[in-house]
């Protein structure tokens, strides 16, 4: 599944003929469940269905592309696509189903101003820890400022790909 308008890679999921025809009949996007040995369609409890823009048939017929219009995340843990950076995939699954002494649900709870202080706290200890500490204290106190990023990524709901997407847009070539 690719994002008919940005793209990005959604997922990747196993189709037998039976969901291929339901899918081109319904124009929205139904799999064949190998664990469950089932027919699933997209969305059906979550609400996040994959509306069919295109399918693309590859040249020897053996795969398919299904360009498409999503309505919600497309991954089961609330990222908008599978392949986004794991921590991201952590950081939405603890945001959509809550375990208790999550620290991730903790610092949701107390909302995004309490989590951007958050951010704000890390991002100065990882510049002290530039000038003033070791290597290892730098990469740890980077992590705890990458981390606190996602947490208050997912209090705004918003996906990191944004954030990729104006890096992407700044970026000036060399050659």
């Amino acid at each position: 599944m690719q994002d008919a308008e940005t793209g990005r890679v959604l997922m990747l999921a196993w189709m037998d003929a039976e969901a291929q025809r339901l899918t081109r009949e319904t124009g929205e996007v139904w799999f064949w469940s190998r664990s469950r040995q089932e027919l699933w369609h997209k969305g059906a409890t979550s609400g996040n269905t994959l509306a069919v823009v295109e399918i693309r048939d590859d040249c020897d017929g053996d795969a398919i592309l299904l360009r498409v219009d999503a309505a919600g995340p497309a991954c089961h843990t609330g990222a908008e696509s599978c392949f986004a950076p794991w921590l991201w995939r952590v950081v939405t699954d603890r945001a959509a189903t809550r375990p208790e002494g999550s620290y991730v649900v903790r610092l949701l709870d107390k909302g995004t101003a309490a989590v951007a202080q958050k951010v704000g706290e890390e991002g100065v200890e990882a510049a002290i820890a530039a000038v003033a500490d070791t290597d290892e204290r730098l990469v740890e106190e980077l992590a705890d400022l990458w981390f606190h990023s996602y947490v208050l990524l997912a209090a705004r709901g918003l996906d990191p790909e944004r954030v990729e997407e104006e890096l992407r847009r700044r970026h000036q070539p060399t050659c």
